[in-house]
C-alpha cells in the first residue's frame, strides 16, 4: 500500500534550512580565516557562539552584551585598507527597509562596507517592492534570501521581526519593527552608557519623551535588566506613559522604577538622561499629539540642573525636544551615540556571519 506523504511545518523546515546553512558558512569561514588579528578570532566565549539571528533585545545576557561591546571596541580600530577591512569580502547583505531611516540603515550599510562586504538594498520596500502587489513578508524574505547572505529588516509591524526570521535559514537583523523591538538600538544604547559613564551597575537613567510608542526606550529597558542596581525615572505626557508590560517586567525583576513629571528635578538625580522623539506618525488622534508635543524639552534650564558626569542621549532624529543650544555641551552624547552604532553592527555582522 502506497505511502502518505506528510509535508514538513514550516517551522522544521526552516530549522533544517538554518542548520544546513550554519554548516555551511562554518566551511567558508574557515577556509577564509588567518590569524592575523584578535578581530578575527570567531571564537566566542558566551552565548554570542549560538546566536542565529538578532529579533529581540531580551536575546541578550549580560555576558553576551559585555563580549559583544569588546568586539565593538576591536571595530572601532578598523582601518581602511588594514587585513581586518576585508574580513566580510564576498559576503552580501541586503538591507529591507518598510518604514524610513537614516541611521539605522546608512550605519548597517556602512558597517558592511567598512568591513569589506557588498550591499543589496531597498529603502521604502512598502512601496517599490512586490509588497505593493500584495506578496507576503514571508515570501519575500524567502526570495532575498537567495540573494544574500544577511538580512537587515525594518518593518511598520510588531513581531514582524521574529515572522520573517522564521520564514528564512540565513541571519536576520530586526531593524526595527513597528512600536515592538529595536534590538540594535538597545545594544548601541548600553555601549553607550558604558562608553560614557564608565559602568553598567548602579546608575540611574531617565526616559523621556514617547514611551507608549518609543521601540527604542522599550528595547533599552528590557536590556538593562541584565545590570545591576539600576533605578528608573518616566518622564512622559498621560496620553505617551510608559505600557504596563515594561513596568511589570521591572518590577518581576526586583527593578526600582518611578514615574515622574518634574524634568528638572529627575535631571538633577540621574547618570544618563535618555530623550526620545514624540511620534507624531503613531497617533491617529491629532488633538492627542497635541497634548504630548512640546511637553518635555531639553533646554539649558534641564542642562544646568544635570550633573557634571553625567550624559544626554536621543535615538534621533529629534524635532525640538532637545534645543540645538546644548550640542556643544560635552554632555551632549547623542551624535557619538549614534557613531557607536556603526560600531555595534559592525560587530554583529562579524559575530552572525561566524567570521
Amino acid at each position: 500500500m502506497a505511502r502518505a506523504s506528510v509535508a514538513p511545518a514550516r517551522g522544521d523546515v526552516a530549522a533544517r534550512r538554518r542548520s544546513a546553512r550554519r554548516a555551511a558558512r562554518g566551511r567558508v569561514g574557515a577556509s577564509r580565516r588567518v590569524a592575523r588579528d584578535a578581530t578575527r578570532d570567531a571564537t566566542y566565549a558566551s552565548g554570542l557562539a549560538t546566536l542565529e539571528s538578532c529579533v529581540e533585545a531580551e536575546q541578550f545576557d549580560r555576558a553576551m552584551m559585555e563580549e559583544l561591546f569588546d568586539v565593538a571596541d576591536a571595530m572601532e580600530r578598523v582601518r581602511p585598507g588594514a587585513p581586518e577591512s576585508t574580513m566580510l569580502q564576498g559576503y552580501l547583505m541586503s538591507t529591507l527597509f518598510y518604514e524610513p531611516s537614516t541611521r539605522t540603515r546608512l550605519s548597517f550599510e556602512a558597517a558592511m562596507g567598512r568591513l569589506g562586504g557588498g550591499i543589496v538594498s531597498t529603502e521604502s520596500a512598502g512601496e517599490y517592492s512586490s509588497a505593493a502587489k500584495g506578496e507576503t513578508l514571508e515570501d519575500t524574505m524567502r526570495t532575498v534570501e537567495g540573494y544574500a547572505d544577511i538580512v537587515v529588516l525594518r518593518h511598520f509591524t510588531a513581531g514582524s521581526a521574529r515572522r520573517a526570521a522564521n520564514a528564512i535559514g540565513k541571519p536576520l537583523i530586526n531593524a526595527g519593527d513597528g512600536p515592538g523591538q529595536h534590538p540594535t538600538q538597545a545594544l548601541l544604547d548600553v555601549y553607550t552608557i558604558r562608553k560614557e559613564i564608565g559602568r553598567l551597575d548602579d546608575f540611574k537613567i531617565a526616559l523621556v519623551g514617547d514611551l507608549a510608542n518609543g521601540r527604542t526606550v522599550r528595547s533599552l529597558a528590557s536590556a538593562l535588566t541584565q545590570f545591576n542596581n539600576v533605578k528608573f525615572y518616566f518622564v512622559a505626557p498621560d496620553v505617551v506613559k510608559m505600557k504596563d508590560d515594561i513596568k511589570d517586567l521591572l518590577t518581576s525583576k526586583g527593578i526600582e522604577w518611578e514615574e515622574a513629571t518634574d524634568l528638572a528635578a529627575v535631571a538633577a538625580d540621574v547618570d544618563v538622561l535618555y530623550q526620545t522623539r514624540i511620534q507624531k506618525e503613531r497617533f491617529a488622534n491629532p488633538e492627542d499629539y497635541a497634548k504630548a508635543s512640546g511637553k518635555y524639552i531639553v533646554d539649558r534650564t534641564i542642562m544646568d540642573a544635570l550633573p557634571k558626569s553625567s550624559v544626554v542621549m536621543h535615538p534621533l532624529p529629534r524635532v525640538d525636544e532637545i534645543v540645538v543650544d546644548v550640542d556643544d555641551d560635552p554632555r551632549a552624547g547623542y551624535f557619538r551615540q549614534a557613531q557607536n552604532g556603526l560600531f555595534i553592527r559592525m560587530a554583529l555582522l562579524k559575530v552572525l556571519l561566524r567570521v
